[in-house]
């Protein structure tokens, strides 16, 4: 019986509400994505965007697969570090999407407009990219987006916002 006061608060505190610090950093609800503010400056003007970042190998194999509809001005970004040939594919992705790459100068080397849901067949620009962009299907075409134009995230983005820092990508200017 002496053992039953400290037996009842050990089984008071594994029903605590409050993990520990090592199990809440790999809670799903701590993987929460990161939004990100983007641009893409066309012929047409410029389109602002608020998308996720695919930072870690998991959101990036997860991609936007089993989403049933994705915002307008919504998207994913898959950045590349160190730049290299992407490609992707559509198995267990619902809705059609537009795949922007994006090279290191900023600029869209391809885009693979209303890609085909559930598809295996590999897509890629075929050249090193510092990222890849995700829009909605059709969307690229909406606005008037065109390979050559130019993309911007982060704080090179929204030099107001307060994003995460070390993920802004400002490429310069000149064309």
């Amino acid at each position: 019986m002496k053992h039953l006061p400290a037996l009842l608060l050990l089984a008071l505190a594994a029903c605590s509400p409050t993990a520990p610090k090592a199990e809440k950093a790999t809670s799903p609800a701590s993987q929460q994505q990161v939004l990100l503010p983007l641009v893409i400056s066309t012929a047409t003007g410029t389109h602002r965007f608020a998308v996720e970042a695919a930072l870690t190998p998991q959101q990036q194999e997860q991609g936007l697969m089993f989403r049933k509809s994705l915002e307008p001005d919504g998207g994913m970004l898959f950045p590349m570090n160190p730049p290299r040939t992407a490609s992707f594919w559509m198995k267990n992705t619902l809705i059609p999407l537009d795949m922007l790459f994006i090279r290191t100068d900023g600029t869209i080397a391809f885009i693979a407009a209303n890609t085909t849901p559930y598809s295996r067949e590999p897509v890629s620009a075929g050249v090193p990219v510092a990222a890849v962009l995700e829009l909605r299907g059709g969307r690229a075409a909406e606005l008037g987006i065109a390979p050559g134009d130019r993309v911007a995230w982060g704080r090179c983005a929204d030099p107001a916002g307060k994003g995460p820092a070390g993920l802004d990508f400002c490429p310069s200017r000149a064309r």
